[in-house]
C-alpha cells in the first residue's frame, strides 16, 4: 500500500513539474519591468517606449554565440514570415549582452543575416545589465584556461520576451518552443489586443495557423532546429562555443 501511495505522489509530482514546464511562458510577469534604454546600431536612441505603434519580440544574446543565439534569430524570421502581413505590427529586436565586443557595425550585419527587420540594440555595459535585470536576463562571461582575455563566451539567459505597443510585458516564450507556435500565439494576441481586432489582418492569420497548426508544427524537427544556426556558423566559423544556463 505505501509502495502504490509512493508511486501515486510520485506521478502527480511528475505531472506537476510537467505542467510548471510547459506554462513557465506564461508565468514570468513578476518581476519584470521590461525597460530598456540602450542605442541601435545607428546610434540612435531606443527605449521600450519607441515603438508605440508595434508588439516587440525581444531576445538577448551576442553575436559570437555559436548556436542558442543563431537559433533565435533564425526562429524570429520564421515568426515574421509566419505572420504574413501581420508582421508588420511586431518589431523584433536582438540586444546584446557582450556590448564590449559587439560594435554597431557588427549588430547591424549580424541582425540583417537572419531578417532586414531585426534591430540590434546595445550600450555601454551599465545600460546593457540594468537593462537585462530588469527582464531577468542572467548573463556572465566565461574564460577557458589560458585563452587570450578577449576570448570568451557568455553564460546568457535564452527565450523570447513579447512586449505590447505600451512598451509593456506580455510574456516570454522558452527558447525550445517552436517559431510556429510561437507565430500562432503572437497572431492571437494581437487579433485581441484592445483596438487591435479591427485590423483586418490579423484575425484571418491566427485562424489559417490554427487550421494549419498540425502541418506546420511538422515543419521545424528537431534535426532541423539544430540545422538552424548553420549558416551563422559559417558566417562567423572561427568563434568560440558558449555554455548556457
Amino acid at each position: 500500500m505505501k509502495r502504490l501511495l509512493l508511486c501515486v505522489l510520485g506521478a502527480l509530482l511528475t505531472g506537476f513539474v510537467l505542467s510548471a514546464r510547459a506554462d513557465q511562458s506564461d508565468d514570468t510577469a513578476r518581476g519584470i519591468s521590461a525597460r530598456y534604454l540602450l542605442m541601435d546600431a545607428n546610434g540612435r536612441a531606443a527605449s521600450n517606449e519607441d515603438f508605440p505603434d508595434s508588439f516587440q519580440l525581444i531576445a538577448f544574446g551576442y553575436t559570437f554565440c555559436p548556436d542558442v543565439c543563431p537559433t533565435t534569430l533564425a526562429e524570429m524570421a520564421i515568426i515574421m514570415e509566419k505572420l504574413g502581413t501581420a508582421s508588420a505590427r511586431l518589431q523584433p529586436l536582438f540586444i546584446t549582452v557582450d556590448p564590449e565586443r559587439d560594435s554597431a557595425a557588427q549588430l547591424r550585419t549580424y541582425t540583417a543575416f537572419f531578417h532586414p527587420r531585426i534591430i540590434g540594440l546595445s550600450g555601454s555595459p551599465a545600460l546593457v545589465r540594468r537593462a537585462a535585470e530588469n527582464f531577468g536576463v542572467r548573463y556572465e562571461k566565461v574564460f577557458e584556461p589560458g585563452a587570450p582575455p578577449e576570448q570568451y563566451a557568455v553564460d546568457h539567459s535564452a527565450g523570447m520576451y513579447l512586449l505590447g505597443p505600451d512598451g509593456h510585458f506580455i510574456r516570454k516564450f522558452a527558447y525550445g518552443m517552436l517559431p510556429t507556435e510561437i507565430a500562432e500565439r503572437i497572431a492571437e494576441i494581437l487579433a485581441n489586443w484592445r483596438g487591435g481586432a479591427g485590423h483586418e489582418s490579423a484575425k484571418p492569420i491566427g485562424e489559417a495557423l490554427s487550421r494549419s497548426r498540425k502541418a506546420s508544427l511538422g515543419a521545424v524537427t528537431a534535426p532541423r532546429q539544430a540545422n538552424l544556426f548553420a549558416p551563422a556558423r559559417s558566417f562567423y566559423p572561427l568563434r568560440t562555443k558558449g555554455s548556457l544556463r
